[in-house]
């Protein structure tokens, strides 16, 4: 089957004809706190491309971020900073035609939202309205008066606290945020705070154990982990931390499900010497003709 003979996604199509019904179980907001309240565990991953978000999809995930990251996995940035919200908007637009069932959340990348509560409206409502996101994610509690504005007026919000990239620049590089008293106590009255915001959910990035377990005893709304431990709500990871597309590094906080970085460079070197040798294409791979209709051209 070449790339141009992939189904079309049912939900892409359904969209295309002007069909508006959601399917019974997509994934919601509101869907997050009741698995919390089961005590059901929230499985999240990252997506940046259409492919991967179908089969994240396929497997069942309840939620894909469309994270800022994709600076970085993607275009190469040595940190999310660069990103911009067009780059953000593209990349959503592919994952959300990949996607029938998983909750899809837009990062705001870098200064989209922390300028003024009208540039954060509206800029999340591009994330919502042209890349087709249903969520959008800010770092920091700095942002308690735009989460406000933004529920008010439909748009749900996932916070972020701990180790936030956009931040790298203050914090020099990237560590384990909340290991003081201090640290850990503002942190914990950051998380109340963009609780009482409204978000529907909160990522706590690279922070010990126990605060992140604290954490999500003392708030209703799901604590999704990356590097937070056992004791949060639900987890998120980097998809290509998750696949193994950097065979020499995989973070503390992630585990390796699958070695693709080695499988891709051993394919690709055989894809090269296949050709240089003249084995590939071989005939099952090529297309015949009647030679005859070929005599006289020049």
């Amino acid at each position: 089957m070449s790339v141009t003979e992939i189904p079309a996604n049912p939900t892409t199509v359904g969209a295309a004809k002007g069909g508006t019904h959601a399917r019974a179980d997509r994934m919601t907001t509101t869907k997050f706190k009741a698995m919390k309240g089961r005590g059901e565990k929230i499985v999240m991953l990252t997506a940046y491309d259409y492919s991967t978000a179908r089969l994240a999809d396929a497997a069942g995930i309840d939620a894909l971020l469309v994270g800022d990251s994709l600076g970085q996995v993607m275009l190469g940035y040595d940190s999310t900073v660069p990103v911009t919200l067009d780059d953000m908007i593209h990349h959503i637009k592919a994952v959300t035609r990949g996607v029938q069932r998983a909750l899809v959340i837009g990062d705001m990348p870098f200064m989209t939202y922390n300028v003024s509560v009208e540039d954060a409206l509206r800029n999340a409502g591009r994330i919502m309205q042209e890349g087709g996101a249903r969520a959008v994610k800010m770092e920091g509690a700095g942002s308690a008066e735009a989460v406000e504005r933004m529920v008010a007026a439909g748009i749900p919000v996932m916070g972020h606290l701990g180790l936030t990239p956009q931040s790298i620049n203050v914090f020099g590089r990237h560590k384990i945020q909340g290991k003081t008293r201090e640290e850990a106590q503002r942190i914990l009255h950051d998380a109340i705070l963009l609780e009482e915001s409204g978000v529907f959910a909160l990522v706590l990035e690279t922070v010990p154990t126990p605060l992140a377990a604290l954490i999500s005893r003392k708030l209703s709304i799901p604590t999704i982990g990356i590097g937070a431990g056992a004791g949060c709500d639900g987890q998120v990871q980097i998809v290509h931390d998750l696949l193994g597309w950097y065979p020499d590094f995989t973070p503390k906080h992630a585990r390796k499900y699958a070695d693709l970085g080695t499988v891709l460079n051993r394919a690709f070197q055989e894809y090269k010497q296949d050709v240089q040798q003249g084995t590939f294409p071989a005939q099952e791979n090529s297309f015949d003709m009647d030679e005859s209709l070929l005599e006289g051209l020049e």
